[in-house]
């Protein structure tokens, strides 16, 4: 969205549009411009709504019923913060007696929108104007109690404030179309990030990729890794007041409205390695990276399948919510041809398809498998003592 688009979709009658055609259901877009064009609505609000249209529809999985009266860029979607997600960064600075907040490097405000919710005044800046100015508009329900900047994270002046909450720009700066950037290019720099965390009570927003060793550690702070329906989608490094004593690693496991977390003092040692057993667990992600892959072994009693696999397998028929596990059938060859004619005379035509330790695309790998039949099954490959291996087994449904 460019300042025009904003200018001209930011008045009564850009906004009622967009309440009109956001109601109404998906139409071919071509012919929804043509449509609002006919009708003598100028180029500028035209492709202003038709895109908040658009991207209300793809939001709604992050914000829900709440992003019916949000505004989006494309690339501010795509980079912020799921509700579910944000709602527990703000119950922690709310426990804390956080009071008020300034967002760093706010985005559309779905941070701030969480801290508001809680009661906290909040100080959301971004150095982009447009996206400032979305911001503002997504916030404006809490009135003084959330203020917007449009500036250099740097440059503001931080008086009065309790916490920082740091998002820094991973991707290169735009509203459609980014990529992402190399850790020495995030901005703010992370340099003056982890400097202004070690002053103040900070919680900074990293991708959970971001190389363990450039983290800060010891006392007061902690490292926590959060999954998300399956899927690894943060990491925040907590600091000062935010930090939990004793704890420096977590992985938080959020499933519909369920959470789980698991915290350890540090990283915890693995159980050894075992022969495949009538369980196999796969880790969430937040676990895995968090390395407290161990204490969940401990908890199923079950050890990985090979070292360095973050599979783990066990005779025990438990479960636990940081883990997703199956009931194992049996061991097949792992080389398609084979493999193909064995699930045939099984009658599986659906196969989910996981892997670890090995080189293969799921999608190519299961049309080389032919599946017909009206059964379904869960495939695992993996590598153990040096060979790959087919494991076929069930899901084991969640508790």
């Amino acid at each position: 969205m460019e300042s025009a688009e904003l200018d001209a979709l930011l008045t009564r009658e850009g906004l009622a549009l967009l309440d009109v055609v956001a109601a109404e259901p998906a139409a071919d877009v071509t012919r929804l411009v043509s449509r609002l064009r006919a009708a003598g609505h100028p180029p500028e609000l035209v492709s202003a709504v038709v895109g908040q249209a658009r991207l209300r529809e793809r939001a709604s999985a992050k914000f829900g019923p709440f992003a019916d009266r949000m505004l989006f860029t494309r690339a501010g979607l795509e980079q912020a913060t799921r509700m579910s997600v944000s709602a527990h960064h703000a119950g922690r600075m709310s426990a804390a007696g956080i009071t008020r907040v300034a967002d760093l490097g706010c985005g559309i405000g779905g941070d701030s929108l969480a801290f508001a919710a809680m009661g906290m005044r909040v100080l959301a800046v971004d150095a982009d104007p447009v996206t400032a100015a979305l911001a503002a508009y997504n916030l404006a329900p809490f009135g003084e109690g959330a203020e917007v900047r449009s500036g250099l994270a740097q440059d503001i002046d931080l008086d009065g404030v309790d916490a920082v909450w740091l998002d820094p720009a991973r991707r290169t700066a735009g509203h459609g179309e980014t990529s992402r950037v190399n850790a020495a290019d995030y901005s703010p720099p992370l340099d003056w990030v982890f400097s202004l965390a070690a002053r103040l009570p900070a919680g900074v927003k990293l991708g959970p990729a971001h190389d363990r060793e450039a983290l800060p550690s010891g006392p007061g702070v902690e490292t926590q890794w959060i999954s998300v329906d399956g899927s690894t989608v943060e990491l925040v490094v907590w600091t000062g007041a935010l930090a939990r004593e004793g704890v420096a690693r977590s992985a938080l496991v959020l499933r519909g409205e369920a959470a789980h977390e698991l915290t350890a003092p540090a990283d915890t040692e693995d159980e050894p390695d075992r022969p495949l057993g009538a369980f196999l667990h796969e880790p969430e992600g937040a676990v895995i990276r968090a390395r407290l892959v161990g204490d969940v072994a401990r908890a199923l009693s079950a050890g990985p399948v090979a070292p360095g696999i973050a599979y783990l397998t066990g005779d025990a028929p438990t479960t636990s919510p940081f883990v997703s596990s199956f009931r194992v059938r049996e061991v097949l060859p792992a080389d398609p041809k084979p493999l193909a004619k064995a699930l045939r005379a099984r009658g599986i035509g659906t196969l989910e398809i996981k892997k670890r330790g090995v080189d293969i695309d799921p999608a190519e790998f299961r049309k080389r498998l032919g599946l017909k039949g009206p059964e379904s099954a869960t495939l695992i490959v993996t590598r153990v003592a040096g060979k790959r291996i087919a494991v076929l087994a069930d899901r084991v449904p969640r508790a």
